[in-house]
């Protein structure tokens, strides 16, 4: 049973959903001293990974002792990278418990764009199978716990449902902070009101990525639709859609969505999503009747979008990591 840890709330100077979500971006911090690794994948491309070492790295070639630190793996968010406010305070706070921690970029995303025509997706699980199995395969005596955030939160809480049993093979927990259950709920909420903002933002890298990727492979898709995509529905359904074996944006936010997973999961899961996220409304959050015994469901009346700043000005990130990691050491 996991310990009651204390709720979160927002500092009276952060005032709603937009703010708590667009403030965190301003608070600098200096990333953590990272390891890059490079995989290549099984189809010809590659990914990289930043690591965070434990001050013991050889602990997994001897029988595992009781206190063998544990792996936290994060999958990040839309165009997000292991310089994302929330990888480096989660890595940071991984780094200063004496763990592990490693980020795992989706393709394209850790500063050199990937090889082939395909980049990734919301329901990406395929490559969170192959990400989290190689990892146990190289650490096979050490706890593996699992964070995915926003879209990589997605992912793989997918992953999770899709598997049930058999992820319990491969890792040890999960937990997803703010990811985009409903893709078509929240895929349209962006396209409204001041939400066109965080839209806007999206397109100028997700455009200019798809430029990139037309470049080298002439007829892709239609380069006049994607320049003149004003909306991730219209970016979807024109690039990552077809990129990625679906119909049309429609055909792709339904099947890749995890919300209808979410009955399927078998291992202990931390389901936490803040009920003023602008991405994702509150009466799209899942029910008790929607998720199975495994999943935890904590949904805080503030925090926006991946945002849960604390403290005084200039505020602070460690809330969100310290309850992640909290749920990974209290799961019995």
């Amino acid at each position: 049973m996991t310990l009651p840890f204390t709720p979160y709330r927002a500092p009276k100077w952060l005032p709603g959903g937009h703010v708590q979500t667009i403030y965190p971006l301003l608070i600098k911090a200096s990333p953590p001293p990272y390891r890059r690794e490079r995989w290549e994948t099984p189809d010809g491309d590659f990914i990289d990974l930043d690591w965070i070492d434990a001050p013991d790295s050889a602990f997994d070639s001897a029988p595992s002792p009781p206190n063998t630190p544990p792996l936290i793996v994060l999958f990040h968010g839309l165009e997000g990278s292991s310089a994302s406010h929330y990888a480096t305070a989660l890595m940071a706070a991984v780094k200063a418990r004496g763990w592990s921690g490693v980020v795992s970029h989706f393709r394209g995303c850790s500063g050199e764009t990937n090889r082939l025509p395909r980049a990734y997706h919301s329901g990406d699980s395929d490559e969170v199978d192959w990400v989290l199995r190689r990892l146990r395969q190289q650490h096979p005596k050490r706890a593996i716990h699992v964070v995915g955030v926003s879209l990589g939160g997605n992912a793989l809480l997918k992953w999770l449902g899709e598997r049930e049993f058999l992820a319990g093979d491969v890792i040890n927990a999960a937990a997803s902070v703010c990811a985009p259950l409903d893709l078509t709920i929240c895929g349209h909420q962006l396209g409204q009101g001041f939400n066109k903002v965080y839209t806007k933002h999206f397109l100028q890298t997700l455009k200019r990525n798809a430029a990139e990727k037309l470049a080298r492979f002439p007829g892709l898709f239609d380069g006049r639709r994607m320049r003149g995509a004003n909306s991730l529905y219209e970016f979807d359904d024109v690039v990552t859609a077809p990129l990625h074996g679906y119909l049309g944006a429609d055909d792709y936010w339904r099947r890749a969505s995890a919300k209808p997973l979410l009955h399927g999961i078998r291992l202990p899961t931390l389901l936490l999503n803040a009920q003023n996220d602008p991405f994702l409304p509150a009466h799209a959050l899942p029910r008790d009747d929607e998720l199975s015994a495994k999943v935890r469901p904590d949904y805080p009346r503030e925090g926006g979008h991946v945002g849960f700043v604390t403290g005084s000005l200039p505020g602070r990130l460690d809330w969100l990591p310290q309850r992640l990691l909290h749920f990974f050491e209290h799961l019995n």
